[in-house]
């Protein structure tokens, strides 16, 4: 077996955790092409199949299962002898990578990037927005952003933003010619746009008023996996839609969209941004929250 580089190991970890030769691709900066032809020359000099791949995934055979869980915590340490290194430097500089929602990822955009990137010019910052949890640590990530009431176990975590604040919204047209509902047992008898979470469970939306908590799983004809497309359906006349304010603001703004079950849809805890508090904090990363709590 001929000894793999360092190159090669790093591109193969990156693939089982994006689970695409695409995306890997993207995050490296090399072509699906290149990359493709390093994981056949790693397997030859291995001696070893270590991906199954098809036209639609990759996915690690038990070998290349076995590689990258030692591979995981090796590549882990490597990042943090570079951050000790790091450390001895005036200003941060490398490449921060924070996993989180598209409401939050436009929040950070508009509060906090700007700054952090003209503060430090030699920090890089890739911002993955899923509409899911992700496990940051086994996907490479620095930190996360989300809700409080979604926040992992066993993370430190920093707020920003406030509160946060679900509501129900529909299109004065929808409500036309319709009862308004007055409590949420009322949308059994409306067209309520659904939203179906990547386990492939239906959200449930979440009342609460005067101490009496309500979680239904309401009727609809039409789901979604994108709160801004919930919105836009609402505002098209398509039913109620459950999403956050920051979402619907604009088109509450515009009259084209009302609240319906106002009194029912109270505050929340906000976004966090979270990192595992038995690692090395990285230079960037507390840059970083720096500059998040100088916008709160």
């Amino acid at each position: 077996m001929k000894k793999p580089d360092l190159a090669d190991l790093t591109a193969f970890a990156a693939i089982v955790a994006q689970r695409s030769f695409r995306k890997a691709a993207d995050e490296l900066g090399l072509s699906p092409s290149t990359l493709s032809h390093m994981m056949q020359v790693l397997e030859q000099n291995m001696g070893v199949r270590l991906l199954h791949r098809t036209t639609r995934s990759v996915a690690p055979t038990e070998a290349g299962e076995r590689l990258v869980t030692r591979l995981r915590p090796l590549l882990r340490d490597l990042d943090l002898a570079l951050e000790d290194v790091n450390e001895f430097r005036d200003r941060p500089s490398g490449i921060l990578r924070i996993n989180t929602s598209e409401p939050a990822a436009r929040l950070l955009l508009e509060r906090v990037v700007p700054t952090f990137l003209a503060r430090y010019p030699e920090m890089s910052l890739d911002l993955a927005t899923e509409n899911r949890l992700v496990d940051i640590v086994a996907g490479g990530f620095d930190a996360g952003i989300r809700l409080g009431e979604a926040l992992p176990q066993d993370m430190i975590a920093v707020r920003f933003g406030g509160e946060a604040r679900f509501v129900a919204v529909a299109s004065p047209g929808y409500l036309a010619g319709r009862r308004t509902p007055q409590t949420p047992d009322d949308l059994k008898d409306h067209e309520c746009i659904r939203f179906r979470l990547p386990s492939g469970k239906f959200f449930r939306w979440e009342f609460a008023r005067s101490g009496q908590e309500i979680a239904l799983e309401v009727p609809g004809s039409l789901t979604l996996d994108h709160l801004g497309l919930m919105a836009e359906s609402a505002a098209r006349g398509l039913g109620i839609a459950y999403v956050s304010v920051s979402v619907a603001q604009p088109y509450l703004d515009q009259g084209k969209l009302v609240l319906v079950l106002g009194e029912w849809c109270p505050l929340i805890p906000g976004l966090f941004l979270y990192y595992p508090g038995n690692r090395h904090v990285p230079l960037g990363l507390r840059a970083f929250i720096d500059v998040l709590k100088e916008a709160e």
